[in-house]
């Protein structure tokens, strides 16, 4: 592997690494200790929108819905989700945040925010564009 090849390897496997961490650590505090940083990307996969479908949840999370269904129990009875089902298909449940899991949402977004603006604010205006060129282009090959 050329030495640009194994710098790269180094940078995404270190990004990864921090970013887990960092997570961990900002994220799982307070009143949102009893939830993990997966719990909390299921919730932001809910979002605060309409109610969503468990298989459009798990569609987004890219999951099974019965691993969603799993994790899903468990914020439930850790007061994070509501769980309804359909007026016309009662096969059909429909997940939503309950306020403890809109306040989980919204500090999940604050500490993306945060971390945005920690990778920008040293950058100009062309070096962001690029970042983001750089970023769109690692998502797009990654993407299952």
């Amino acid at each position: 592997m050329s030495q640009n090849k194994e710098n790269i390897n180094k940078l995404v496997v270190n990004i990864f690494n921090n970013i887990m961490q960092e997570e961990e650590s900002a994220l799982i505090v307070g009143e949102f200790k009893n939830i993990s940083v997966n719990d909390m990307h299921i919730i932001e996969a809910i979002g605060m929108d309409e109610p969503k479908n468990m298989s459009k949840i798990a569609s987004i999370l890219n999951i099974t819905v019965g691993t969603l269904t799993i994790a899903i129990n468990n914020l439930l009875k850790k007061g994070y989700v509501v769980r309804r089902r359909s007026e016309k298909d009662r096969r059909v449940v429909f997940i939503s945040l309950s306020e403890l899991g809109e306040r989980a949402y919204e500090h999940h977004k604050r500490y993306h925010k945060t971390i945005v603006k920690r990778l920008t604010e040293d950058l100009d205006d062309e070096e962001v564009v690029v970042l983001q060129k750089a970023l769109s282009h690692m998502s797009e090959k990654l993407e299952k």
